[in-house]
């Protein structure tokens, strides 16, 4: 994605993200600090490069955004400039057309000629990020083609950089996702290619975050690139010299996590913009756009064929440009990239461009009084020569580079033009693309639990399924969307629906291989899998019907004949949780395996807001559920069921069917309608609103009211669109004129109000159960805005929460960021992405929204959480995407709020760096993105035998040991599996000043040690051994190892075989 067009740049705005430069201590025995001292003492944060800079944004002549360079002639006679010209070619997997008709019309060309063109002249280089893209064409390529790539890998002309599937969001994307897309296209190209890439190139995503160079890092790269950062910063750190830096986690109190980073100076990654200040004699050097071709110079000076009458002036005019742009930098070692979207399709493009910048290389290095090397360069080969200038230049080992910790959200490119709408746009996908994670994480470890099951009893049905295809398609149709114009909502509507699509036909496929690989583990008899394998046996109980449309439950038709319920626990912890599912029958009969019958809460399911289906009901019942295991449970119509009936009380409408439950209308509430539990106690008010929550533990009533309000768009030309949010002011409260039709449900495992508005279904619930699930307040929005014009909706939290200006959001459910919001600065300027969680807080408590879907947030008051949950945008925002957003879907948003007591805090350390989520919060955001998964024996089988449970581990992880994803490794042979998995395990760092006795947490912590005998219980670990991230290296010293040692937030990868 790029932008369309240049623009002169004015006005006065500047976005800030705010980091504070203190540390959070925690107790020693929660977080073991890292050996190492720190190599700077104390380091920037971003917060301290903020109060320095002065957001004026005046005209700085020919670099618009930036300032005058000079220098003198003589500054490189000792040390000569170096400079490495890198080809490249953005490509897109979907933007403006889809990912296959991008191959088909554009990309598969740039490799077909790069091949030939490469081969023609040794000096040539190329470099190449997105494997989607690659490995499509290796698929149709022959062998002599395959060979001339690998020579060209080999003698360092073609260079594989990032190499992930995609070129991730950094912003709506979760870190299993980002993983997940790396190690596919990591182990793609181990197994094709054998080449492991070593520097990161991300030249287009709106925004940075530091989990990215986490990643790198432990995947085993050292250096990596930036480009989308706003333009005030770009020019702060041009001024100072430090676009360069070692970026370092804001949690690290070593230097451990410090990758290399390069942010690019100017406005965009295009050649007009990378060559130099000056971009009207920057594009005379982009020789796509001779005269005569497609697209010119919007400057107006087009490019000029290099010959000898003219290449003195020619060379002299763009090493000039080399000479201003290095001297924003603190070596002579200068990096040119060359390229831009798509480009290098054509074999006349190839020529152009290379055989112009080689005459003028040539007569560069010829003429030793320019004092400059140039040459064509690959990204490492650029970054290997800074490396070498480093270590020469390097004095009582202090670095060149400084050291910088934070994030670079929220991202503006010009004027006050803030990329903060795509936080929130396409939101119905967003959501989806979480659905997906949580399948295909449980996919992928009962999978391999199966396969290891059906290795021992020899099951031929499952080894020689295809199940190890479609769980490869699911992770490559996830890793897709994790792309930059996919996930953030950016793309043209039908190239939404193509993304849709894929993310709809993998769901299907991981629920039948949930389905396959759960009956083979949960069957008494493995051998008799062969016979009840067909048509997916065991059926997943929500149903989904389209790419656009909302899950359904199935309704389960009962009889005399018992099914079986089989429950499936994705955490690693022990879990409590309510688990309902929809019957044909209010006869109802739920037994244990034992043959215990289990209580029952019935509900009514609703056809519409006031009306009851007479052909379903709702029954819910608690069930424990080992770590990672399963269940089961039978079910059947019986007249001696006994169900909890859940009792109703209606306001502002009149129901007339009430079927068999006690329900009462209620013209208006008189008095507040409460909800309680042995935890909470809340209050609504008349239209059915939460208004306040009392804590139990300590009797206090808080505010903690619930509304919503809409955005407009300004009236100026600019208007907001799928990147940019640009409100007509403050929110606008939510009017209706009559009191919504509102629905309050009290029953024995849960009570819930809903209240049904125009444009949104508000369901807040509250679990009657001993447990995390009991301890916060579940709320679920249906929105609509279809009919809406030019208009965005939000939720606010309001609270009485003294949290001033500060508050907290996570980056890709990763880490916390604090966050100030800024009055100096627009409003659209301090809304930030939150993946899963966003919090406020004052010396005695801290109030978190938490998130099952990835949007917009903001905290423009004290006290006040507002998430944004939909927007639908009638024009372009002049990004290149020439449309609005006018393609939403009814939408479902999920969240839940959590109000937690602080033990109090010395005040001056609210302004840390870094902040950490509870314990309480961390497994309450696992289960809200992790449901247990309910499936249904889909025809009673009156011979099947199932076991009671499935309990694959010895006991629950430990609490703060997260089991990111335990991943089958791919064999040499295409489609197949080897018998090793990638085994990630993630150590949250939490604040343990937040109490966790009788919170319901069945687990303990253990300072990241896990004996790896006592962790499986059916299964024996025949080896684990270390491994980089993504599987591409395995430590030197490594060997088989009996004990795991985790550092907080440390993410660990090891290589794990079962038998």
């Amino acid at each position: 994605m790029k932008l369309s067009r240049q623009f002169t740049v004015f006005g006065s705005a500047i976005f800030c993200v705010v980091i504070f430069s203190l540390y959070l201590m925690l107790d020693r025995g929660h977080l073991d600090y890292p050996k190492s001292p720190r190599r700077e003492g104390s380091f920037p944060q971003m917060l301290d490069v903020y109060s320095l800079i002065p957001f004026d944004n005046p005209d700085g002549g020919v670099w618009k955004q930036g300032f005058d360079i000079s220098y003198a002639v003589n500054e490189w006679d000792s040390k000569p400039l170096q400079v490495f010209v890198v080809p490249h070619s953005h490509n897109d997997p979907g933007w403006l057309k889809t990912f296959d008709d991008y191959f088909r019309e554009m990309t598969q060309y740039i490799f077909n000629n790069m091949v030939i063109k490469l081969k023609e002249d040794s000096r040539r280089k190329f470099i190449w990020s997105e494997i989607s893209y690659l490995s499509k064409w290796w698929d149709a390529i022959d062998k002599p083609k395959k060979d001339a790539v690998k020579s060209l890998l080999q003698n360092g002309q073609f260079e594989i950089v990032t190499g992930g599937w995609v070129m991730p969001d950094e912003a709506a994307a979760h870190y299993f996702a980002i993983i997940d897309q790396l190690i596919e296209g990591h182990q793609w190209l181990e197994k094709n290619l054998g080449v492991k890439p070593r520097s990161g190139w991300a030249i287009d995503p709106f925004g940075h975050s530091p989990t990215m160079p986490y990643l790198l890092k432990l995947a085993g790269f050292s250096h990596m690139l930036i480009q989308r950062v706003h333009y005030a910063v770009k020019k702060h750190f041009a001024l100072h010299k430090t676009l360069e830096f070692f970026w370092r986690q804001n949690w690290d109190l070593g230097s451990g996590t410090d990758i290399f980073c390069h942010m690019m100076p100017f406005y965009s990654y295009d050649i007009p913009h990378t060559c130099g200040p000056d971009p009207k004699i920057c594009c005379q050097f982009d020789f796509k756009r001779l005269p005569g071709g497609r697209f010119g110079c919007p400057w107006g000076v087009p490019p000029e064929t290099i010959h000898p009458g003219n290449v003195q002036k020619r060379a002299e005019m763009l090493l000039d440009q080399y000479r201003k742009k290095s001297k924003l930098f603190r070596t002579t070692v200068l990096l040119a990239p060359l390229g831009d979207d798509f480009r290098y399709c054509e074999r006349t493009e190839w020529d152009h461009q290379f055989k112009n910048y080689q005459l003028l290389f040539d007569y560069m290095n010829s003429h030793p009084e320019y004092n400059v090397k140039i040459q064509f360069g690959t990204l490492s080969d650029y970054f290997d020569a800074l490396d070498k200038e480093d270590v020469t230049s390097r004095k009582n080992s202090q670095s060149t580079f400084p050291v910088l910790s934070g994030d670079f959200f929220t991202y503006a490119d010009r004027d006050d033009h803030y990329w903060s709408g795509y936080f929130t746009s396409r939101p119905f996908y967003k959501r989806m693309d979480r659905i997906l994670e949580s399948h295909l994480r449980s996919a992928e470890i009962l999978y391999y639990f199966a396969l290891k099951q059906a290795q021992k009893y020899k099951i031929s049905k499952f080894l020689s399924s295809s199940h190890y295809m479609a769980l490869t398609e699911a992770r490559r149709n996830l890793g897709l969307f994790q792309h930059h114009d996919a996930i953030t909502g950016t793309a043209k509507d039908w190239v939404v629906v193509d993304y849709g699509t894929r993310l709809f036909h993998s769901l299907m496929n991981l629920k039948k291989i949930i389905g396959y690989s759960a009956l083979l583990l949960i069957l008494k008899d493995k051998n008799s899998y062969n016979s009840y394998s067909f048509d997916n046996l065991l059926e997943m109980d929500f149903k989904q019907n389209s790419q656009s449309s909302l899950p359904q439950k199935t309704v389960i038709t009962l009889s005399a004949d018992p099914r079986y319920l089989v429950v499936y626990n994705p955490s690693e912890q022990d879990r409590n949780s309510v688990v309902s599912v929809y019957v044909s029958s209010p006869t109802a009969q739920v037994t244990s395996a034992s043959g215990k019958p289990v209580e029952i809460q019935m509900s009514a399911v609703w056809d519409t807001a006031s009306a009851i289906s007479r052909t379903a009901y709702e029954i819910s019942f608690l069930a424990q559920i080992p770590p990672l295991g399963m269940k089961v449970y039978t079910i059947v119509e019986s007249a001696n069921s006994d169900p909890h009936l859940a009792e109703y009380v209606l306001y502002n409408g009149n129901i007339k069917d009430k079927g068999i439950f006690n329900m009462k209308n209620i013209k208006s509430a008189e008095e507040d309608i409460t909800l309680e539990n042995s935890f909470l106690k809340l209050q609504f008010g008349p239209s059915g609103l939460m208004e306040g929550m009392i804590n139990k533990e300590d009797g206090k009533h808080h505010e903690v009211k619930v509304q919503f309000s809409w955005y407009g768009t300004t009236s100026k030309k600019d208007k907001s669109g799928a990147y940019l949010f640009l409100p007509d002011g403050e929110a606008k409260p939510y009017v209706y004129t009559t009191l919504p039709f509102v629905r309050v449900q009290r029953g024995r495992f849960y009570s819930d109000v809903t209240c049904f508005f125009e444009h949104v279904t508000q369901r807040v619930r509250l679990y009657n159960i001993q447990g995390i699930d009991g301890q916060s307040v579940e709320v679920s929005n249906i929105v609509d805005i279809r009919k809406e014009h030019n208009r965005e909706i939000a939720m606010r939290i309001s609270s009485s929460i003294s949290s001033q200006n500060r508050f907290y959001t996570d980056l890709n459910g990763y880490q916390i960021q604090p966050r100030m919001t800024m009055s100096k600065l627009p409003l659209q300027a301090n809304v930030y992405p939150m993946t899963t969680m966003a919090y406020i807080q004052d010396a005695k408590h801290r109030l978190t929204l938490l998130s099952a879907q990835s949007l917009g947030v903001s905290s423009l008051k004290s006290g006040q959480i507002e998430v944004i949950m939909d927007r639908r945008l009638m024009q372009d925002d002049n990004r290149g995407l020439e449309q609005g957003v006018h393609d939403n879907k009814i939408t479902a948003n999920l969240f839940r709020i959590l109000l937690e007591k602080r033990i109090v805090v010395n005040m001056e350390e609210e302004k840390n760096a870094v902040s950490y989520p509870s314990l309480v919060s961390h497994i309450t955001s696992f289960f809200l993105n992790h449901p247990v998964f309910t499936m249904i024996e889909k025809i009673p089988m009156p011979t099947l035998q199932l076991l009671g449970e499935f309990s694959p581990l010895l006991s629950s992880l430990p609490c703060d040991i997260h089991l990111v994803n335990l991943r089958t490794i791919q064999s040499k042979v295409d489609g197949k599996h080897s018998d090793e998995a990638a085994l990630i395990l993630h150590r949250k760092g939490f604040d343990c000043r937040f109490s966790s006795r009788d919170t319901g947490l069945l687990c303990s912590t253990t300072q990241g040690k896990i004996l790896v005998q006592k962790l499986f219980n059916m299964f024996t670990v025949s080896s684990l051994i270390p491994s980089s991230l993504s599987l591409m290296y395995t430590p030197p010293d490594a060997r088989n190892i009996s004990e795991i040692n985790l550092s907080p937030m440390e993410i660990s990868t090891f290589r794990i075989q079962l038998r």
